[in-house]
């Protein structure tokens, strides 16, 4: 009987010891399932934001012609300008809705994990670190560009080896003045790099002759030139080299871990290229979407085609916001020549040709 009792007694202490156990493991458990959960609510999408706003937060540039410039009306524009109108219209159906925060090459990405802007469409090449360790999400390329090197067209210098001894004047914080010293320190050539947080104080440097090149993307070089000051000597005083020192693919950023939104801006700026192939422009976007010639334009513009239905691929906005986008903007054509081939940068035989003319631009299938 003892030995029955002292068993009893044993398996009781063991069962209490369990319970104790399971019990604070499970009051653990819960605790950081509450956690989990309370983490999951105040990560709000920035897609409902924007939303619930009413407005669409864009970083740009407002000093550089072509992509984004503040014009002397106070309105803004240019290529990466467009963009950001297309994604207002596409999620809140009118490209208006936009607040434009200009920012310098040093302070972009700050503020755009910050949360001071939704999205970021100012020039930036997309690169490994960038896209890893600063926590951004590069959507489809939208300029395929190259770094370049302006000089005088007096100077003698018609290729970088010429330039030995030279001071380059280059923006501080960007992936152009980490280039120029991969190209010069290779060829063993000695140089003075004059950096700058903005354009403005460097041309100023440039004109006064402080340096003796100026290296950017090609596409800014361009932009740059054609408006360069009579009074310094105007275009034709200037020539860009030849060389091209890097690749500077340039596109629309979004936070990283932000899928509900970045898919949108993602498939805005494929749907703008599906446009142009599809041959609908902001002119005839409306007859199109009244009556398509085949499904894909139809799931493309977000209408109906034979069986009535219309397919909605659950982004979170209304199934039309493509054509929305493109009745704003127009179609990836319509927007470069617009605003990039008045500076000289021709698509035909570049790599910011449609995939179908030999170029890089191409979309995946709408469907």
């Amino acid at each position: 009987m003892t030995k029955l009792k002292l068993s009893f007694l044993f398996l009781s202490v063991m069962s209490l010891a369990i319970f104790v156990a399971c019990s604070a493991e499970t009051e653990t458990i819960t605790k950081e399932v509450e956690v989990i959960k309370e983490v999951m609510v105040e990560a709000k999408s920035t897609l409902k934001t924007v939303q619930d706003r009413g407005t669409l937060k864009c970083g740009v540039n407002d000093n550089l012609t072509g992509f984004g410039v503040l014009t002397s009306g106070g309105t803004f524009e240019g290529f990466d300008i467009d963009y950001c109108k297309a994604v207002a219209a596409a999620i809140l159906g009118d490209a208006s809705k936009v607040e434009y925060v200009p920012l310098t090459a040093s302070a972009r990405f700050e503020a755009l994990s910050s949360g001071e802007i939704d999205m970021l469409v100012r020039n930036t090449t997309w690169t490994a670190s960038r896209d890893r360790d600063l926590g951004n999400d590069f959507t489809a390329t939208t300029f395929y560009d190259g770094q370049g090197m302006m000089v005088y067209a007096d100077s003698g210098y018609k290729t970088i080896e010429d330039m030995n001894g030279s001071t380059v004047c280059v923006l501080q914080g960007t992936t152009t003045e980490l280039n120029l010293d991969d190209r010069f320190t290779s060829a063993g050539l000695d140089y003075t790099p004059l950096t700058f947080e903005t354009n403005d104080p460097l041309q100023a440097a440039f004109e006064e002759k402080r340096c003796d090149g100026w290296t950017t993307d090609k596409s800014g070089l361009a932009s740059k030139r054609a408006e360069f000051p009579a009074s310094a000597g105007g275009p034709d005083s200037l020539v860009v080299l030849a060389e091209t020192l890097s690749k500077e693919p340039l596109g629309p950023l979004t936070r990283d871990n932000d899928s509900n939104f970045y898919d949108v801006v993602q498939w805005v700026v494929f749907g703008l290229i599906q446009a142009e192939e599809s041959g609908i422009t902001s002119a005839n976007v409306s007859s199109m979407a009244a009556n398509p010639t085949d499904p894909g334009m139809a799931r493309l513009l977000g209408v109906a085609f034979g069986d009535g239905k219309v397919a909605d691929f659950s982004f979170g906005v209304d199934p039309t916001f493509i054509q929305n986008a493109i009745s704003a903007v127009g179609n990836y054509g319509e927007i470069y020549e617009r605003h990039l081939t008045p500076l000289g940068l021709t698509r035909s035989g570049s790599l910011n040709a449609l995939w179908t003319n030999g170029g890089l631009i191409y979309a995946p299938p709408f469907r």
